[in-house]
C-alpha cells in the first residue's frame, strides 16, 4: 500500500512497507525525481536504515554476552510491521514498535518514527527514535534515498555533479570483504567543493565520508538550473553509491557506518553509535530541496 500528500509544487508518494519514500514528482512538469526501483539494477527506492547501517561483521553483534543476528541496514528495510501513524495535508507518519519480531533480532524495547513532512519545495524527513526499555537503547540511522540521474532522455549521467556547501579535503573509507570498512582509501575531495559523476565512480562500491565540513550536498546539472539539495546536518557520515553504469545516484545521509574489518562486534562499541537512556527521544531530520 502506498500513501501520498502533495501541495502545489509537488506530490510524494510513501509504501507502507518499509516507511520507503518511492516518489517525488512536480505537478508543473510531471517529472519524477526518485529513482523507480528497476529490480533488474536496484530494486529500492530509499530505504530507512536502523539500528544498523551496512554489514556487519559475521552478519551479527553480541550485546551482553548474546549474540544476534541482524541483517545489512538492519530491519525497517522492507518491514511489514510499520504502519501509517498518522497522515495530515502536508505530513505522514509511520511508526514501528519493538515487538516478538524485533526482539529475536534486537534485545531492547523501542518505538521508531519517522515524518515525512513537505513544506513548498523541500521534503523533511524526520526520524524520532524512542527509548521505552529500562537499559540504554543502542543503535545507528541513516537514509538511502536513490535519485533518477539523468532525469531526461537526451540527457548523460556525465551532465551531472555533487557540489558540497564548503570545499573539502576528504578521503573515502574503503570497503572491504564482506561489505566491512578497511582503511581510508582514495583522496576524493582535494580542497573541492566538486565531484563529477562518472559511470565508474562507484566502481570500488560507495564513497563514505565522515566529519564533513558541509551540511549539504546538491545534485546539479551543468546545462540548467537544476538543484536537488540534501541537507544532512544532524548526520556525520555521508554514502554516495550506485551501482556502476545505473542511472540513479544515492546520497546517503548516516549517523552510524558498518562494522571495520577489525570490529569486536560489540554493539555498545560500534562506531558512532548512539547511546540513548530511558524515556528519552532522538530526532534527526534530513531534507531534500529541489529547485528545477
Amino acid at each position: 500500500m502506498k500513501y501520498s500528500i502533495q501541495n502545489n509544487l509537488f506530490q510524494i508518494e510513501v509504501k507502507e512497507k518499509g516507511a520507503e519514500l518511492c516518489s517525488i514528482k512536480s505537478l508543473s512538469t510531471n517529472q519524477e525525481f526518485m529513482w523507480q526501483a528497476n529490480p533488474e539494477i536496484w530494486g529500492s527506492h530509499a530505504p530507512n536504515l536502523f539500528p544498523v547501517i551496512g554489514c556487519l561483521k559475521n552478519d551479527g553483534f553480541i550485546h551482553d554476552d548474546v549474540e544476534y543476528p541482524m541483517t545489512k541496514h538492519g530491519f525497517i528495510r522492507n518491514n511489514e510491521d510499520i504502519k501509517l501513524h498518522s497522515k495530515s495535508e502536508n505530513e505522514l507518519c509511520f511508526v514501528l514498535k519493538s515487538n516478538e519480531n524485533t526482539r529475536k533480532l534486537y534485545p531492547f524495547e523501542f518505538e521508531f518514527y519517522i515524518h515525512y513532512i513537505l513544506k513548498g519545495n523541500t521534503l523533511h524527513v524526520k526520524h524520532d527514535v524512542i527509548n521505552t526499555d529500562q537499559n540504554k537503547l543502542y543503535f545507528c540511522l541513516g537514509g538511502h534515498p536513490a535519485f533518477t540521474c539523468p532525469l531526461k532522455d537526451d540527457e548523460n549521467y556525465t551532465d551531472y555533479y555533487l557540489k558540497f556547501e564548503q570545499k573539502e579535503t576528504a578521503n573515502t573509507w574503503l570497503i572491504v570483504d564482506n561489505g566491512l570498512i578497511g582503511e581510508k582509501g582514495e583522496l576524493i575531495l582535494d580542497e573541492s567543493d566538486r565531484i563529477e559523476l562518472t559511470p565508474d565512480l562507484f566502481a570500488k562500491d560507495a564513497l563514505i565520508f565522515k566529519n564533513l565540513k558541509s551540511s549539504f550536498v546538491e545534485l546539479k546539472n551543468k546545462n540548467s538550473n537544476f538543484s536537488l539539495k540534501v541537507s544532512f546536518k544532524d548526520f556525520p557520515y555521508l554514502g554516495l553509491w550506485a551501482k556502476p553504469n545505473a542511472p540513479y545516484v544515492c546520497i546517503e545521509p548516516w549517523i552510524g557506518i558498518a562494522d571495520s574489518y577489525d570490529s569486536n562486534r560489540e554493539l555498545s562499541e560500534k562506531e558512532i553509535i548512539q547511546s540513548l537512556d530511558p524515556e528519552k527521544t532522538f530526532c534527526a531530520t534530513y531534507t531534500i530541496k529541489i529547485t528545477e
